[in-house]
């Protein structure tokens, strides 16, 4: 569930937005530190964790589990979508769903749930790891 108001911004936390920026994929906090690192960045990785954990919680960040249970994190789109994961590679594609939201609302009011939040996320084999 995604809070109104946007966290206070630090030197790194915004660090750590600028480091998941820079990539494309879905990327660990291990990995984002890296990044860090790799830049001469000083931010520790107890600090990567919260600050992910902080986004995702905001909304300013997409937050997959891998199978073994690790969060991976990417820059999210300004638009709510969900996701196309394939279990080989990695690869991840946004995907916007209105026949999803439409049935999201439609058994959300059936059952007299409101305030609603969702995710999806739709795992399979990209047409690279297919071929």
């Amino acid at each position: 569930m995604t809070s109104t108001e946007p966290p206070r911004s630090t030197p790194q936390r915004q660090a750590v937005l600028e480091a998941l920026g820079a990539v494309d994929d879905f990327r660990s906090a291990q990995q984002v530190h890296e990044i860090l690192a790799t830049a001469g960045s000083g931010v520790g990785l107890a600090t990567v964790y919260r600050t992910l954990a902080l986004y995702a919680e905001h909304g300013l960040v997409d937050t997959l589990r891998r199978e073994d249970g690790e969060a991976i994190y990417r820059r999210c789109s300004e638009t709510h979508h969900h996701h196309l994961v394939c279990r080989s590679c990695g690869a991840t594609v946004e995907v916007e769903g209105p026949a999803v939201e439409r049935w999201t609302s439609a058994i959300a009011s059936e059952h007299g749930f409101s305030d609603l939040a969702h995710t999806l996320e739709i795992v399979g084999t990209c047409a690279a790891c297919a071929g």
